[in-house]
């Protein structure tokens, strides 16, 4: 006579339960630790893709600065004639550029984080921030290319006999990109957040990073903003980094600490407050996206 074997009960275990999350202030900032090989293969993906159907590829990366020094060069310092400080144009314009444009694209890539990536956002879960985290850490590749060219610029304009040298505070460099890429970052997220609703942002973020562009001494030095003036200047946090950038870089001038702590308080302020709507957003983008 045969016998059926009875079912018994076993205990399941899980390697993961997804539960929706409660609170805003609820980030698991463990997870994107646990996420860091699918970083990784975005970080990637975002470098490769970028230059991947150019015929020349990563050069641009090294074309990009240098045509936009030239063209700074041609119209800033020979028709408008703003003074560099005594600093060859070349040099000054590149080194505002570098710093600059590391932290433009760090904004301008991540405020598309919802609008780009709808389609994998809705198929597979992952932590929604691990995006445009690694869009800023393929961001960073990207200036470390450029960073290369320039010490190659500076050390042709040392050798030249141009009076500008790096300073001891050249290990402030690090601190200056995290800072740039924490703006970015907070900045990007806020706006990414406001477009799943407001799509006219979209258009806006492009023209307004130009203009902030123009309310930072990248273009001109800070020493020739009228006094009047020259608080709202300083008001702009990527001020501070830009005039540090510059001068542990070149050697001219003195860095302001109390300045660049302004600029890291603005940063933890609204890295925080972007996490904060990015994480209260990721919950229902897909209802308006």
């Amino acid at each position: 006579m045969n016998q059926t074997a009875q079912p018994t009960e076993s205990a399941t275990y899980w390697s993961m339960v997804l539960k929706p999350k409660r609170s805003l202030f609820e980030i698991n900032l463990r997870e994107l630790w646990q996420y860091r090989d699918l970083i990784a293969l975005f970080v990637r993906r975002d470098f490769v893709a970028k230059y991947k159907q150019t015929i020349l590829g990563p050069i641009w990366f090294i074309i990009q600065p240098l045509l936009t020094t030239l063209m700074f060069v041609v119209v800033f310092g020979n028709i408008a004639g703003i003074p560099t400080d005594g600093i060859p144009q070349m040099l000054f314009y590149m080194t505002g550029i570098v710093g600059w444009n590391y932290f433009s694209t760090c904004l301008n890539d991540t405020s598309q984080t919802f609008i780009k990536n709808a389609s994998i956002f809705g198929k597979v879960y992952f932590p929604r921030l691990a995006m445009p985290l690694s869009i800023v850490i393929s961001n960073l590749v990207s200036f470390a290319i450029q960073f290369v060219f320039l010490i190659g610029f500076l050390i042709y304009f040392m050798i030249q006999g141009a009076a500008v040298a790096p300073t001891a505070e050249v290990f402030l460099i690090p601190f200056l990109v995290l800072l740039i890429a924490g703006l970015g970052l907070g900045f990007g997220i806020i706006i990414s957040s406001l477009t799943t609703k407001y799509r006219d942002l979209v258009h806006l973020v492009t023209f307004g990073v130009t203009l902030w562009m123009y309310a930072t001494p990248v273009i001109y030095p800070l020493s020739e903003i009228p006094a009047k003036y020259k608080m709202y200047v300083l008001a702009n946090p990527m001020t501070p980094i830009v005039e540090s950038f510059k001068t542990v870089m070149l050697g001219v001038g003195e860095v302001n600490y109390g300045y660049l702590l302004y600029s890291l308080g603005f940063m933890v302020v609204l890295l925080f407050a972007g996490i904060l709507i990015f994480n209260k957003v990721e919950k229902t983008f897909m209802d308006t996206v």
